[in-house]
């Protein structure tokens, strides 16, 4: 519902309207440039979007990434300085997309989620990512600091691998296979609190372990709406139906795909182990109230007879000749232990104790 009520603000504004939707993560804006080819490097963070605009026609490769998407003005100053679409700007600034892609003709445009896992609150973060691939140049734009792409950074400072050889759609290739590999350590993670919870689950069963359990299916549906259309996104650019896709990237862009694959299999296989971890759950809460009741039961099959015994003497018939009996009490308190005794012994000749 929280999505909705931030949705409900822009109600009723021309479309293209630039509002950001979504929690603010970050207090500032920070924006970084790095621009490079087979030979040279430069970084640097910039303060204005306008000082990228001399980037834009070079023939090195340039990326821009922006920490926090929350300053609509530097949100709009970039879509004027690369031309970029009123709805794609509006599209970055609300981070309650679904994964998709548009192409754009001179630039493509990609919208996913970014996970992390919390190991101290046991629970699955997510930050939206929204990527534009150009001609020579590609645009990052992230909601926190979180940064995912150091690695990324490290390879193009040290001119490691291909990256500094090939273009931005390589580029863009390794933003994503550093996004979709994180998935699976946040699913590494995932299984080994799914295993720690089956373990809790066999030993006893309580409300805590309970709501642990539901906190995880729908961490669990979120990801599953998350993943499964990165299988169309991929697969748009391994088929290479953008002109900025080269040839010879589209294989890099298979891989991922393959990746994708295995991530939702994960997905698919965590949500199932859960569903039927919430029918042992409920199965073990069935049988110890089977338990009990097979219990009192017992009991109250015992007590029937003797509770007719008890009932029959206490009548206060005047002629009952065992009130006279010296020994017609303790008779009958033995009597009734017998008969106690018989049906325990009855009882588990039957194995119903």
């Amino acid at each position: 519902m929280k999505n909705v009520k931030n949705r409900s603000k822009k109600t009723g504004l021309l479309p293209g309207t630039l509002i950001h939707v979504g929690e603010q993560k970050r207090e500032d804006t920070r924006i970084t440039l790095i621009d490079y080819d087979e030979t040279q490097f430069k970084e640097m963070e910039i303060s204005s979007i306008d000082e990228c605009s001399s980037f834009k026609d070079k023939p090195t490769i340039t990326w821009i990434n922006i920490d926090g998407i929350h300053d609509v003005e530097i949100i709009e100053k970039t879509g004027q300085c690369f031309n970029l679409h009123p709805l794609l700007l509006e599209d970055i600034l609300n981070t309650d997309q679904r994964p998709k892609i548009e192409d754009y003709d001179s630039y493509v445009f990609i919208v996913l989620k970014m996970i992390s896992y919390d190991d101290v609150q046991r629970e699955v973060k997510t930050e939206q990512i929204s990527l534009v691939l150009g001609q020579n140049y590609v645009i990052s734009f992230q909601e926190t600091g979180w940064d995912i792409f150091e690695y990324i950074r490290d390879r193009i400072r040290n001119n490691k691998g291909r990256i500094r050889k090939l273009g931005a759609d390589y580029l863009l290739y390794s933003l994503l296979d550093v996004i979709i590999d994180n998935y699976f350590i946040v699913l590494e993670k995932l299984g080994e609190s799914i295993d720690t919870l089956e373990e809790e689950l066999i030993k006893n069963t309580n409300p805590e372990t309970l709501g642990y359990l539901h906190r995880l299916k729908s961490e669990m549906i979120f990801l599953r709406k998350s993943v499964w259309p990165l299988r169309e996104l991929i697969g748009n650019l391994e088929r290479g139906e953008s002109a900025l896709i080269q040839k010879s990237t589209r294989l890099y862009f298979r891989d991922i795909y393959d990746h994708i694959i295995q991530v939702i299999d994960s997905v698919e296989t965590f949500r199932e182990m859960l569903s039927g971890m919430l029918d042992i759950y409920l199965s073990s809460i069935s049988n110890k109230t089977n338990e009990i009741m097979k219990v009192l039961t017992m009991i109250a099959t015992i007590f029937i007879p003797l509770t007719f015994i008890v009932g029959l003497y206490g009548m206060n018939f005047e002629f009952m000749p065992e009130l006279k009996c010296k020994w017609g009490y303790p008779a009958v308190l033995v009597f009734m232990a017998a008969i106690a005794a018989f049906m325990l012994r009855y009882f588990k000749k039957k194995k119903w104790l």
